[in-house]
């Protein structure tokens, strides 16, 4: 019988968030996957599960998904990785590849899932906390009231038409990837005719360096850093 891929989000940070269903899943596992950009890097992802997940006996395997400019280099290694997993697919293990967040936002995964399917194996995804939803609640903001909407952006600093949409148009914004971008973005949300009080920085939620609060200029923040812009901030 041939193995199934599962797709586990771990939530943002804090290993408490780990859902049920992803520690059964991840104790049941033959082997513990996770993506990395560059080999030996580390997983914060596989930091997360290591308090509530017995890894003496799993075979733990590191992909690389490189985004090197070159796209021959990074199909390579895509290709070495989907080559390996589905051998082990075909052996009949079970791998449970982990992914930070939710993996259906702005995930690596997603690509793995669909090529997996397309060559014959089944696959199963798990739902996580995202970085933002875990983010607000230790703020005390809401996300969205009432008839208001929400939108979910990553920010580009050569594109940033997106963000200048969304202030134009949405009450409330969420804007990932923005850990070497928050003054910048501060200012267009300025320029907007929102006060700066309106954005809540979400920087490392769950690490030890986690930051929740106002912007402060010329700080620097983690890499997984993330905005909350409101339309404006009500008592």
């Amino acid at each position: 019988m041939k193995g199934k891929l599962f797709g586990i989000s771990v939530g943002p940070g804090d290993p408490d968030l780990l859902t049920l269903k992803a520690k059964q899943i991840l104790d049941e596992c033959d082997i513990i996957a996770y993506p990395v950009k560059t080999a030996g890097e580390g997983s914060v992802a596989l930091n997360i599960i290591k308090p509530n997940v017995d890894l003496s006996n799993k075979e733990v395997r590191e992909y690389v998904f490189s985004m090197n400019p070159d796209y021959t280099v990074r199909e390579q290694g895509w290709k070495k990785a989907y080559d390996d997993i589905a051998s082990a697919l075909e052996s009949g293990k079970d791998i449970a590849m982990i992914t930070l967040g939710d993996l259906s936002i702005f995930s690596t995964y997603m690509r793995i899932d669909r090529m997996i399917k397309s060559r014959g194996f089944e696959t199963e995804l798990v739902p996580g906390v995202p970085s933002f939803c875990h983010g607000a609640s230790l703020a005390g903001i809401p996300l969205t009231m009432g008839e208001e909407a929400l939108v979910v952006i990553p920010f580009n600093t050569d594109r940033s038409e997106a963000l200048e949409n969304a202030l134009d148009n949405y009450e409330n914004i969420v804007v990932m990837k923005a850990f070497k971008s928050v003054d910048r973005i501060a200012d267009m949300v300025v320029s907007k005719g929102r006060d700066i009080s309106c954005i809540t920085v979400m920087s490392n939620i769950g690490m030890d360096d986690e930051y929740i609060g106002p912007v402060i200029r010329g700080r620097e923040y983690g890499y997984f850093t993330t905005l909350l812009i409101k339309k404006e901030m009500k008592e």
